[in-house]
């Protein structure tokens, strides 16, 4: 019988692993950092805004939540602490590859990432094109500062390791945790710039919630995303350059010119000067037709694809940038980016 007990420790232990567990049995989940209002310090607990005094670390956010030793394992890779502002597409790589390699360890549960929320939903949407894992990623942001009196920030972080840990977030994609509600990454939109209730699927609503008595899904997205996607960063050090233009009374073309002039790879439009946009083509410049209102479908027509303008579905602008990049990576026929926006 002595013998057998080393081969049954070893098979106990590859149990484990399988199914993303922790030694002492809780799902093992990684924290990449990258900064933003929820690891931001203000000079009192009144300040809500001007909260630039200082930056959080990731040590200091898992140690202001002992809670989370009840549900998981919480390792930490800090891949920046700036402002979401400063995202570049090098540190969207950066920490791509740094997930990806992470849930590619049979240990790895789930992964959680913080983030400022001016581009959050930037961000989310291009891990849900370029993780390739079906585990639960799940990005997180504050509304107000760490040291805020009534902040928002450790809640919405221990939310967000519960549903990275639970087993029922497998393969919905890349998920944004605020206010107790779960979000897709391609449906959703920051939609206030103050309120705690700002960012919103307009379209299509929540996913689901995480209420304190369990986390609970009630749809599921049908698109292509993460493991299912066809974008490989690995190799990549930065991306295509992709400009937007916004729509106004008496709009022309020379915004399209400039972004042209500039060295854009690709546009995406939400107002468009036909003769501006022939010029760019002919240099070739691929452009996308979205639009500003931010819901509804831009539908795709005879007349956009005699003018080569593939057209962005429901997908908002600034996103369509962020899959108008990865597409360039692969293709610039315009029906193949067509092809491209309508399964993504």
């Amino acid at each position: 019988m002595p013998r057998l007990k080393r081969p049954l420790l070893v098979f106990a232990a590859a149990l484990v692993l399988a199914a993303g567990l922790h030694a002492n049995g809780l799902p093992r989940v990684q924290l990449f950092t990258t900064g933003g209002t929820i690891q931001s310090k203000g000079a009192d607990r009144q300040k809500l805004m001007e909260y630039n005094a200082g930056k959080v670390t990731p040590e200091e956010l898992l140690a202001d939540l002992p809670e989370l030793a009840a549900i998981a394992h919480v390792g930490f890779t800090e891949i920046a602490n700036s402002g979401s502002g400063s995202m570049t597409g090098p540190i969207l790589i950066k920490l791509a590859n740094a997930i990806n390699a992470w849930l590619a360890q049979p240990e790895a549960a789930g992964a959680v990432v913080t983030h400022g929320t001016t581009s959050l939903e930037e961000t989310a949407y291009f891990l849900n094109l370029t993780v390739r894992s079906d585990k639960p990623v799940v990005v997180v942001g504050a509304m107000r500062p760490f040291t805020a009196v009534s902040r928002d920030g450790p809640f919405n972080l221990y939310n967000a390791v519960r549903v990275a840990a639970t087993p029922e977030a497998k393969g919905f994609g890349v998920l944004i945790m605020l206010n107790d509600e779960i979000n897709a990454a391609r449906d959703t939109t920051k939609t206030n710039t103050y309120r705690m209730e700002t960012f919103v699927a307009r379209d299509l609503g929540p996913l689901g919630y995480a209420d304190s008595d369990r986390i609970v899904f009630y749809r599921r997205p049908t698109y292509r995303h993460t493991f299912r996607s066809e974008f490989d960063v690995s190799k990549l050090t930065d991306l295509p350059k992709v400009d937007v233009t916004y729509a106004y009374q008496e709009f022309d073309g020379a915004a399209i010119d400039a972004f042209v002039a500039a060295g854009a790879k690709g546009i995406v439009l939400t107002g468009r000067d036909a003769d501006a946009v022939k010029r760019g083509q002919e240099k070739g410049v691929v452009f996308v037709q979205s639009d500003r209102k931010g819901a509804g479908r831009v539908m795709t027509s005879e007349r956009a694809t005699e003018r080569g303008t593939p057209t962005a579905d429901n997908i908002p602008p600034h996103k369509a940038r962020i899959l108008l990049r990865l597409a360039l990576t692969v293709t610039s026929d315009p029906a193949e980016i067509q092809r491209i926006f309508n399964e993504y």
